[in-house]
């Protein structure tokens, strides 16, 4: 058998070993959260050794709001960092971003602004092999850490494997200048880890799944810290906006655990990528997620009714109606989410529910009338 130095740096494993499993885990070095961190970018950004050439890629909104803030931060720091304007979250505008990128030079990116931004970065980061710092101005769901980017196309919004951010900057004194609906969609969207987590378990039960209790744990954990807080979760508070974003960045941290979205993504998610295939006018992700996991957590058997209190604590959604969404549009998404990631078993099961089961589901919950 051979032996190693516990000094020496590379692989450990013995080439003669019969255990085989190696992953990697990738997780954001500094995470800073809290009133006015954003003045440490430049700080920061010099602990992470970047090159001194870089660029800030955020939106047509928040490019005052942080945007040009960033910038202005990096170029004090020593840094040079012009702003690149990003738009909706597809892969053109993904390779119109890198084209610009690689025009510029950068080395590092940082995102700032909401999910489609922090989205286009990392899969800019991811393909061009850079760094990129997450600066969130918004909190609508649990990406702001994690490893997946989510690009939407003609018919359907794909999730893939991208870069993790190096380090996140959560400055509540900007996240809280968002419109409070995008806080309580991000709350929703990590509170529904409840029923992913409960998928995963029904995965590796049935299908002898691979299991992360660690990543089961920090997605569980994340989920409860926001259903027990959920009722000082309020407009305009910028405490709500830190109760509520240390919990997101610890669910991005539980999928880099996992090596997948499995802790934070089951049948409520499946759930949500359906309606937004045969919805005319879809909700926000983690609003949909939301009521996926009022109804999903009713076919686990679960206490769903804690579930939609701590959505209606928080102003999320918990009906069709405030979804904006019709009931007929709810039933069809229900009966066709099954088959979206086959490869993902869920509670729906291989065969999903039928039109029945699934209007009678919707119905018991009262997600529609």
């Amino acid at each position: 058998m051979a032996t190693h130095d516990p000094t020496a740096r590379g692989p450990i494993l013995a080439s003669d070993s019969p255990f085989g499993k190696a992953r990697g885990m990738v997780f954001p070095r500094i995470v800073l959260a809290g009133h006015g961190v954003l003045n440490e970018l430049g700080n920061a950004c010099r602990q992470f050794d970047f090159l001194d050439a870089g660029a800030v890629v955020t939106g047509p909104r928040t490019v005052e709001l942080a945007g040009s803030r960033a910038s202005k931060i990096l170029e004090s720091s020593g840094f040079t960092a012009p702003v690149v304007i990003a738009r909706e979250a597809t892969e053109a505008e993904v390779v119109r971003v890198e084209s610009e990128v690689r025009a510029i030079g950068a080395r590092f990116l940082i995102a700032a602004g909401g999910g489609s931004k922090i989205d286009i970065t990392k899969m800019v980061a991811h393909r061009l092999r850079i760094p990129f710092v997450s600066l969130p101005t918004s909190a609508a769901h649990d990406g702001i850490s994690s490893p997946r980017a989510s690009l939407h196309g003609s018919e359907r919004t794909t999730s893939t494997e991208a870069a993790v951010p190096v380090g996140v900057i959560a400055d509540t004194e900007v996240i809280v200048q968002a419109p409070f609906r995008l806080l309580a969609s991000g709350c929703a969207d990590v509170i529904s880890n409840v029923t992913a987590v409960l998928d995963w378990h029904l995965a590796v039960r049935l299908k002898n799944e691979e299991f992360s209790s660690t990543a089961a744990t920090l997605s569980e954990y994340a989920a409860r810290e926001i259903i027990d807080h959920a009722g000082s979760i309020k407009p305009g508070l910028e405490e709500s906006v830190w109760i509520a974003i240390r919990p997101m960045i610890v669910a991005g941290i539980a999928m880099s655990v996992a090596g997948s979205s499995r802790p934070c993504s089951g049948s409520e998610h499946l759930f949500s990528h359906a309606l937004d295939r045969v919805a005319a006018h879809p909700s926000l992700h983690g609003e949909q997620c939301g009521v996926g996991a009022i109804m999903m957590m009713y076919l686990h058997g679960g206490d769903w009714q804690r579930v939609q209190s701590a959505l209606r604590a928080v102003g999320a959604p918990t009906t069709a109606v405030e979804l904006g969404i019709t009931s007929e549009e709810i039933v069809n998404a229900l009966v066709l989410a099954h088959t979206l990631r086959p490869e993902r078993y869920t509670i729906l099961g291989d065969n999903g529910l039928t039109r029945d089961a699934a209007e009678r589901l919707a119905r018991r919950t009262g997600v529609i009338a």
